[in-house]
């Protein structure tokens, strides 16, 4: 997969790009990411690229052109027609399954806004699709621009040690992730949960996935009801289960 972000400060998204779990996957070649200065763009012969909105108002808008070219210019690296994607307050907000969506594309290129937003023409004559990373309003759009590389590096074949580094995570399955311990097994007299000593999978699992739902159910009542919901069949059949494996086991106790 490859990702390019169009940018004012490239700079501001470099050491990011290559570091930690972006850097290693870059580098091993599991997926490519480019930085691009919409600046360089620009036919403006004092290296401008924003001017005064019309209808007055305070603040710069990024013009039309030079953005344009840019991602223009972009899309020639592609063999296949990238998504192309504003970072925007105003756009649709990104959700774990957004990620899955644009993880599974082949090319993505990132548009990131900054002063007053961009000249609207442009968003329209490119076709855009706006994403916002929450309801709040940052500098520029270099910000939402790395999450979104991130979120989606970490779907792609070998930027993780497998499956489970990720399939686990808060937000993947819908639930949010079940609390996590490490040594030493009491600290400040809080001790780790037994069942996670015993070595059984099969109990520590149950053990992940009964606490999973805990914590969404106190933490994300949106989350948990929403679970339930899409769930319904398999908790009811697991309630069943359990109700017969009561059932059995009285009948021994009475015999």
């Amino acid at each position: 997969m490859r990702i390019d972000i169009a940018t004012l400060f490239p700079e501001m998204c470099e050491t990011v790009l290559h570091t930690s779990v972006l850097g290693r996957g870059i580098k091993n070649g599991c997926i490519e990411i480019y930085t691009h200065n919409i600046r360089d763009y620009t036919l403006d012969k004092h290296n401008n690229v924003d001017d005064k909105p019309y209808g007055g108002g305070t603040g710069m808008v990024m013009q039309a052109q030079p953005i344009y070219d840019c991602v223009t210019a972009i899309k020639a690296f592609h063999s296949v027609a990238p998504r192309v994607i504003y970072l925007s307050p105003q756009g649709e907000t990104l959700t774990q399954s957004k990620v899955r969506e644009l993880a599974a594309e082949e090319g993505l290129i990132l548009l990131c806004g900054h002063y007053e937003g961009v000249d609207n023409r442009v968003l329209e004559e490119l076709n855009v699709e706006e994403i916002s990373v929450g309801d709040y309003v940052l500098t520029g759009g270099e910000l939402p621009a790395l999450i979104i590389a991130d979120a989606v590096a970490r779907l792609q074949e070998g930027v993780l040690p497998n499956e489970d580094a990720y399939s686990i995570e808060s937000h993947y399955a819908g639930l949010l992730e079940y609390p996590q311990y490490s040594r030493p097994e009491i600290w400040r007299g809080r001790a780790v949960p037994p069942v996670l000593l015993t070595g059984d999978h099969k109990k520590v699992a149950e053990w992940q996935k009964n606490a999973a739902l805990e914590v969404t159910r106190i933490k994300r009542r949106d989350m948990y009801e929403q679970y339930l919901l899409d769930h319904i069949e398999e908790i009811v059949l697991e309630e069943e289960k359990r109700r017969k494996k009561r059932r059995r086991k009285q009948r021994k106790q009475d015999e």
